[in-house]
């Protein structure tokens, strides 16, 4: 049987993941998880979805590397997993999802576009990332719910703001005081931008549990 290990928790919980693959489920990777992983003999593939970034030291390179070169399979996608992948997937390490391609192309680069702050027990996220406020933002536009101009100061809002800060709520607020968002406007954005996320993320993780499934023949 194929022993598999994913990291993840935040943008894919375990229960959802757990109904789509049997697999041990940890919390976001941390530096040194992956060691520990391949000094017991290391399982067959290792899934990293989330992981810390600011709080505590990232999963380091040279871990995965450690692992490929013991022969264990590492997909990476979604968030830490996909900045990892685009960095190290001319070694070996497997990406995948559009995160992971916005890397790699050099669409997005700065760590800060995936991170968010989480509940330490539940790993439930408690801020929203930038990359799905981009691509909900790109979609309030075409629905005629802002205009191209509305959703670069939003994002532009976002992007200003410490990680744990980031919600909808708090870009369109922050916009509608410095006179940038109509103030008659601000519900209306806010009620849409919070109903019609586009959950990037999750779709990336998801995706990441199918190529594992792919991989493992099942």
């Amino acid at each position: 049987m194929t022993e598999i290990v994913v990291f993840t928790g935040t943008s894919l919980s375990w229960e959802e993941a757990g109904a789509l693959l049997d697999a041990d489920y940890r919390p976001p990777v941390k530096r040194n998880d992956i060691n520990i992983l391949v000094d017991k003999g290391g399982p067959d593939i290792i899934g990293i979805i989330d992981g810390i970034f600011f709080d505590r030291a990232a999963v380091a390179h040279r871990e995965i590397l450690r692992a490929i070169k013991a022969g264990v399979t590492v997909v990476g996608g979604c968030s830490m997993g996909a900045l990892r992948a685009s960095e190290l997937d001319t070694y070996g390490m497997i990406g995948v999802g559009r995160i992971y391609k916005w890397y790699r192309d050099g669409v997005v680069e700065s760590d800060d576009e995936v991170a968010v702050t989480f509940h330490p027990e539940t790993l439930e996220p408690l801020s929203v990332p930038l990359v799905n406020m981009r691509t909900t933002l790109e979609h309030a536009v075409e629905e005629g719910i802002i205009d191209q101009h509305q959703s670069d100061v939003l994002l532009e809002a976002g992007r200003s703001m410490y990680y744990p800060d980031r919600t909808y709520a708090a870009i369109v607020k922050n916009s509608v005081r410095q006179g940038l968002i109509p103030a008659n406007e601000q519900d209306t954005i806010i009620d849409y931008l919070i109903h019609n996320e586009v959950d990037v993320k999750r779709e990336d993780a998801l995706l990441v549990i199918e190529k594992i499934k792919e991989l493992a023949g099942l």
